[in-house]
């Protein structure tokens, strides 16, 4: 077959429109695959936002800047128009939105917490001109302790640089430092106020009368100033059961001093007159003229002799008086039993050099001395 002139040129024409053609379908295929596409959630660690960080696929542009980055910590929200907008002025078109309203943008920090400042500051604080420990101190800052953002890269712990504290006035002045990891220069945190050290103490929920046990529900437990308290305040075990020595009134923190053991034996009081001897136990009834805790010696009349005895509180409404041991003079021989008899003389019970005696409710023999 012979071609002609003509013939080849068209051969020519038409190979090149198909070469044409199909350079034209792959052009539309490569703009489909990196049409710049709209992010709903954007997270920036610097203080501008950039193309790159709203929309994939941003090409030469996306390094460009086009807002500035909400504060460290929070979030922003920008709408959709409002984007479109600013990328077609620079020259960013065909966005591919996915049907989004909004888009969020979040400035990443790291944050620091109040709670985590309040105790570093205490732990600087410790010891320090005669305070306590970091946990008994209770702080007060001249401007309220709120969660600080800083840069992500700050990663360096709370460092103290200096730390100044007044005994007299209670005031502090403490200093931190957070390092970079980039190793720009360390932020700087400066925080003042008052230190006060406090303790744990009971504290009346309401006013207690002199000689009134004190209940469960009259204590609450607060921190109080140890200067206010000193050494002598009383806990919550401590307090409850105990008698009070003196009118406290609501509110008041207590103190040792002011507790005593309940009165077992109240002033006239019925109570139980018990009588020791070696081998010779007798109790009778008695008014009780004292009121005492248990060991407290009161005075107690005997109802049957109406004769007044010193005794010790034993128990609950007992008074116990023992008699002291005689031991026999130079030469005496200890007293030897009498025989028993059916119908036996009666006696009165005393003891020689005794600071106390005791009239029995009932006669009892005793023998006389041997000779």
């Amino acid at each position: 077959m012979i071609m002609t002139p003509t013939i080849r040129s068209l051969l020519t024409a038409t190979a090149l429109l198909v070469s044409a053609t199909a350079a034209f379908g792959q052009a539309q295929r490569d703009d489909a695959i990196i049409a710049p596409t709209l992010r709903p959630h954007v997270s920036v660690s610097s203080d501008v936002v950039r193309i790159g960080d709203v929309i994939d696929n941003a090409g030469p542009a996306a390094g460009t800047a086009i807002y500035r980055a909400p504060d460290l910590g929070t979030v922003g929200t920008l709408t959709t128009a409002q984007i479109i907008a600013t990328l077609r002025s620079h020259q960013v078109i065909g966005v591919e939105t996915g049907g989004l309203q909004s888009i969020s943008v979040t400035r990443l920090s790291r944050s620091i917490e109040s709670k985590e400042i309040e105790a570093q500051v205490a732990q600087a604080l410790q010891h320090r001109n005669g305070l306590g420990d970091a946990a008994n101190l209770t702080l007060t800052f001249d401007r309220d302790v709120q969660d600080i953002q800083l840069d992500p890269a700050f990663t360096g712990t709370l460092d103290q640089v200096a730390t100044r504290f007044d005994a007299r006035s209670g005031r502090f002045d403490v200093s931190f430092a957070v390092g970079n990891g980039v190793n720009a220069p360390a932020a700087k945190l400066r925080f003042t106020g008052t230190a006060v050290e406090t303790v744990e103490v009971a504290v009346l929920a309401r006013g207690v009368e002199r000689n009134e046990v004190i209940k469960a529900s009259d204590v609450i437990v607060e921190r109080r100033p140890k200067a206010e308290v000193g050494q002598d305040g009383a806990s919550r075990d401590r307090t409850v059961g105990m008698q009070s020595r003196r009118q406290l009134r609501a509110g008041q923190a207590v103190r040792n001093a002011d507790l005593a053991k309940p009165d077992l034996v109240v002033r006239d009081q019925a109570v139980t007159l018990v009588f020791r001897s070696s081998g010779l136990y007798l109790t009778v009834r008695g008014k009780a003229q004292d009121s005492g805790t248990e060991g407290d010696v009161v005075n107690v009349m005997n109802l049957q002799s109406k004769r007044s005895v010193a005794g010790v509180v034993t128990g609950r409404g007992e008074v116990t008086v023992s008699a002291p041991s005689a031991s026999p003079l130079p030469g005496e021989r200890a007293p030897a039993p009498s025989p028993a008899t059916a119908d036996p003389a009666p006696q009165k019970i005393s003891r020689a050099n005794s600071p106390i005696s005791i009239a029995a409710n009932d006669r009892v023999p005793v023998s006389r001395k041997a000779e």
